[in-house]
């Protein structure tokens, strides 16, 4: 199979197209906190679903980012990342 740019952005090592994928633990973890902090709106409930939340999105985008399958996946990492960080600060 010939290594184009098309070809790394979204094949992975097995030469399958991946956008995306099953849902890895700190994934399935930030989509739960999320969940919880629309029952949990106020309090320290709260706040500690809303860190782990904020941290396993950050872990899953940081993994993304170095370990990602393909570019796509890579780049996808580095999109949340760069938006969490803008979320953040404004």
């Amino acid at each position: 199979m010939e290594n184009t740019l098309i070809d790394k952005t979204f094949r992975d090592s097995n030469g399958k197209i991946v956008l995306g994928q099953m849902p890895n633990p700190p994934l399935i973890l930030w989509i739960v906190a999320s969940l919880l902090t629309l029952v949990f709106t106020s309090g320290k409930i709260n706040t500690v679903l809303d860190f782990l939340a904020n941290g396993s999105l950050f872990t899953w985008a940081w993994m993304e980012l170095f370990q990602g399958v393909n570019y796509f996946r890579r780049a996808l990492g580095l999109a949340v990342l760069i938006g969490m960080i803008a979320y953040k600060i404004q």
